[in-house]
């Protein structure tokens, strides 16, 4: 039998303790790189809602604009309609 010398044991046991170390430190860096990820897809999520939203107000600001254009349109032929019917019967009556 041939034993390992304390010393010889405890350079193992420091060398599984690095290579643990090691270890954690990849798997640090990893998740560290995970994070950089997210934070940037983030980032652009956050730039594109901004975009969307500058969208959403120019597209409310035109339909509210439109809306104003057809009203006014709308009671112009209503004025016109009714006065041309008013005129008809009016012609109408002349006539009779």
């Amino acid at each position: 039998m041939d034993p390992q010398s304390p010393q010889a044991t405890r350079l193992d046991r420091i060398e599984e303790k690095i290579d643990r170390l090691s270890e954690a430190m990849i798997s640090i860096a990893r998740a560290e790189e995970k994070l950089v990820a997210m934070e940037a897809k983030y980032s652009h999520q956050y730039d594109r809602m901004n975009r969307f939203s500058e969208k959403l107000d120019t597209l409310t600001l035109k339909v509210e604009e439109n809306a104003r254009t057809s009203a006014v349109f709308q009671k112009a032929f209503w004025v016109f309609f009714t006065a041309l019917i008013g005129g008809l019967v009016a012609n109408f009556y002349m006539m009779s």
